[in-house]
C-alpha cells in the first residue's frame, strides 16, 4: 500500500530540497507551480497554485502521489489527471494550514483515486 504522505523512493526527490517555484505537471498537462513544500516525516506534500488553469485555486497534493521530480528542470510530476486535481479540497492556508481534519478529507479524496 502507498504512504500517501511520504515520497516514494523511485520519485527521486531529494531530502531538504526546496521545490518551491518548480512547475507541476499533470499526467495529462501543465497545473502550476509550487508554492509550500515539506517532506515533514508522515505528512510530507506540496501546495500547488493552480493559477492561471483555475484561477485563484490551490490545492494540497500529497508527496506519495509524486511520480518524479526533475531538480535539473525543475519540474515536479504528479501521478493525477488535471481532472482529479481540478476536484480535490481546495486549500486555504489562513484556515487549513496544520488542520488534521483537512488532512483526513485529503487522504479519503486522493486515497481512494485510482491509480
Amino acid at each position: 500500500m502507498m504512504d500517501l504522505w511520504s515520497y516514494a523512493p523511485g520519485a527521486q526527490y531529494i531530502p531538504s530540497t526546496d521545490l518551491t517555484g518548480y512547475k507541476v505537471e499533470a499526467a495529462d498537462g501543465h497545473i502550476g507551480k509550487v508554492d509550500e513544500a515539506t517532506d515533514e516525516v508522515g505528512a510530507a506534500h506540496i501546495v500547488v497554485n493552480c493559477k492561471p488553469w483555475l484561477i485563484g485555486k490551490h490545492v494540497v497534493i500529497p508527496a506519495g502521489t509524486i511520480t518524479r521530480v526533475d531538480h535539473e528542470a525543475e519540474n515536479v510530476y504528479v501521478g493525477l489527471t488535471k481532472d482529479q486535481v481540478k476536484e480535490a479540497p481546495e486549500y486555504d492556508p489562513d484556515t487549513m494550514r496544520g488542520d488534521t481534519n483537512y488532512r483526513e478529507i485529503l487522504g479519503t479524496y486522493y486515497g481512494t483515486l485510482p491509480r
